[in-house]
């Protein structure tokens, strides 16, 4: 087991432990000499590091997603930790546990499996229970579905997310579905099971996540409509107007035309999932941009693209200790000599000047309406008509 994890840095520590390299640049100093710009991680979290001197030995001596022991120091810079490398080297794969670099969830992969399992079964619709079926049973299917993330990096990013994030999205659909009225939970349901299992193939998830060639070139709503093609091919008499609503559910399940869905959702089972799968993917994003944030000092996490806002973290805002407000200072008197101006007058803000006093009332106007300043012209029409009258 490492002795070190990220989450648990604490400011001008000296670390000495390994880490997997998630990015590397080869940078300049203004002197002409390089350094190296890193981001390195484990299973909880990234570090962002610079290396400065005795760059040359080691600068091509490692790559992206190779492992790497390093000395250095922790230090804050700019709100944020920051290990500074004193010394490092290459690691083989075979001398680390990958089960301390790689994020994975919470809960057993097979144990998620039985549970989706169990949901399957109580499928009444024959044909999308055969569909689903066929999908389970796919040794090859099965074992990348056990183990493929959600996303690369917005949401259960990480071994494990793309079956947690369906189970989540499954027990939202029965919640639904006993709220509004005439909802089909079969279809639904066989959505909410299908809708992602393009990125069984779309992504990489060997080590560091990235995209596949597939990924890059179709995406995985174009993927996923392939492989329901395979599968239903296979079954005898499936519907075809089953089919095409399972295929209008696969297209439009992320509800905007600028956020990749070639359709929008056009009957309710579609909304549905939409909805859902949103919801459930940005309840994870700002749960993981919380546990992630590295900023050390205030309850605001750093600002997240895939949010488009920075998160309260709310724990440490009720921790937070908050700072008196100065008491309200007492108004200075002014003297009794009438003829002295009050010193108050000194506090008036900047370019702000004291308004002349009042001209005295004359004993014809005491009794006279005050008339507001005009806010329009017809008003002040009326205003001239008015005096003129009196």
């Amino acid at each position: 087991m490492k002795s070190f994890y990220v989450s648990d840095f604490q400011a001008n520590q000296t670390v000495h432990t390994t880490f997997l390299v998630h990015a590397k640049d080869i940078r300049q100093k203004k002197s002409g000499e390089p350094y190296l710009s890193m981001m390195l991680g484990d299973r909880t979290g990234e570090l962002d590091a610079k290396m400065w001197d005795n760059v040359a030995e080691v600068m091509d001596t490692f790559g992206r997603d190779d492992f790497v022991k390093t000395k250095g120091l922790i230090q804050i810079f700019h709100n944020r930790p920051q290990l500074t490398i004193h010394k490092m080297v290459r690691v083989e794969d075979t001398d680390v546990d990958f089960a301390d670099y790689f994020p994975c969830s919470l809960r057993e992969s097979a144990e998620m499996f039985a549970e989706l399992r169990g949901i399957v079964e109580g499928i009444g619709n024959p044909y999308l229970k055969a569909l689903l079926c066929a999908f389970l049973d796919d040794e090859q299917f099965a074992a990348m579905y056990r183990t493929a993330p959600a996303a690369k990096t917005v949401h259960h990013a990480y071994f494990g997310g793309l079956i947690e994030h369906v189970l989540s999205v499954c027990h939202l659909s029965r919640v639904m579905a006993t709220h509004y009225k005439d909802i089909d939970l079969d279809l639904l349901l066989t959505g909410a099971i299908l809708h992602d299992i393009g990125k069984t193939s779309e992504l990489t998830y060997e080590r560091t996540f990235g995209y596949s060639t597939d990924g890059q070139l179709l995406g995985h709503i174009i993927i996923g409509l392939q492989m329901i093609h395979e599968k239903v091919a296979a079954i005898p008499g499936f519907p075809p107007k089953l089919r095409r609503l399972l295929e209008h559910m696969i297209v439009s399940h992320h509800g905007e035309l600028e956020y990749g869905s070639p359709k929008v959702p056009l009957f309710p089972e579609a909304l549905l999932l939409h909805h859902l799968d949103n919801l459930d993917s940005k309840m994870e994003c700002m749960r993981a941009a919380i546990a992630k944030d590295r900023a050390v000092e205030g309850c605001w996490t750093m600002y997240n693209t895939a949010l488009d806002r920075s998160v309260l973290k709310k724990q440490r805002y009720f921790e937070e200790e908050t700072k008196p407000e100065a008491p309200p200072q007492p108004q200075h008197q002014p003297d009794s000599n009438p003829a002295e101006e009050p010193a108050a007058a000194a506090s008036e803000a900047p370019g702000e000047s004291k308004p002349a006093p009042a001209p005295a009332a004359s004993a014809a106007s005491v009794h006279a309406p005050r008339l507001q300043r005009p806010s329009s012209f017809f008003a002040e029409k009326l205003q001239q008509a008015w005096r003129k009258g009196s």
